[in-house]
């Protein structure tokens, strides 16, 4: 696996793989990588000639009051991770390198953005919003491969990437479980035992939501109040942030639900300092 550091490298690189006529899947991360990226990794791959992993801690992704110093971060790890899956490319910016002295531009997307993490989140999806293009500008893969367990980020994207007319195909990928039904995410790691214990109560939740719906529940308060009553009762440990049923593809908050169309049921709960997030989607009924 070679690495890259810089944009100039990193677009001579691709340069080289365009003229030979190859194929590129691209998969952007965080770091501290877990089964739900390599699944990424490994879906690029059976899809691609060549596979670009990058790996950015985006610091305006993060409020003033987040946990960007905290972020987990092992690279030693991640190096071993992205070899034993065959990456042909990671790109390990700094910050200087992506947001360079005198950088003053910003990237809003409007419409799914306003809801579910949105609105504890204040420029949240502006600043994945401005990264992710950044790096399709020097990338310019076929195709960009996002995980679902975010899944208003990935609905964000989408959007940016129709409207701004980026040449490249956005896939969603399932997303990937502990065996107790827990999403992976890099912050898991931040749970003490007893919260581990209590933290799968957010996809049990979730999953009530979901059985209401298929019995024809459609009141959005409704959903809402009896997700956040589910989780209290499992998870006495942990603190609702929000759920929320909305429109699976426009994210947009309603009173009551369309059977016609998907609904998205997401979560947002904290237990102490850790945050975690999941979802939901429950296709529209048959006609």
């Amino acid at each position: 696996m070679r690495t890259v550091t810089q944009a100039g490298p990193l677009r001579a690189a691709i340069k080289g793989w365009r003229n030979r006529g190859l194929t590129v899947g691209f998969v952007p991360t965080m770091g501290y990588l877990h089964e739900g990226h390599l699944s990424l990794i490994r879906r690029s791959r059976a899809e691609h000639d060549r596979t670009v992993v990058s790996i950015f801690v985006n610091p305006t992704q993060f409020g003033p009051r987040e946990d960007l110093s905290t972020y987990p971060r092992d690279l030693d790890r991640d190096l071993a991770l992205l070899t034993r899956q065959k990456t042909d490319l990671l790109y390990l910016p700094d910050a200087g390198d992506v947001y360079p002295e005198g950088h003053s531009t910003s990237v809003s997307v409007r419409g799914v953005t306003e809801s579910l993490c949105g609105p504890s989140r204040p420029g949240h999806f502006d600043g994945v919003a401005l990264v992710v293009l950044k790096l399709l500008n020097r990338i310019a893969p076929d195709t960009l491969y996002l995980g679902l367990k975010d899944y208003q980020q990935y609905r964000t994207l989408e959007r940016m990437v129709r409207d701004l007319d980026v040449p490249v195909r956005v896939v969603g990928c399932p997303t990937v479980r502990e065996k107790d039904g827990l999403a992976m995410s890099s912050r898991n790691i931040r749970l003490d035992a007893a919260q581990r214990r209590q933290a799968p109560a957010l996809r049990l939740a979730l999953l009530r939501g979901r059985d209401l719906v298929r019995s024809g529940v459609l009141s959005a308060a409704r959903l809402s109040s009896e997700m956040s009553r589910a989780f209290r009762r499992s998870a006495p440990g942990g603190r609702v942030e929000y759920f929320e049923a909305v429109g699976a593809e426009r994210l947009e908050r309603v009173v009551r639900l369309s059977p016609e169309e998907p609904v998205c049921l997401a979560g947002a709960v904290r237990f102490g300092r850790t945050r975690l997030i999941d979802n939901e989607i429950v296709p529209a009924r048959r006609r």
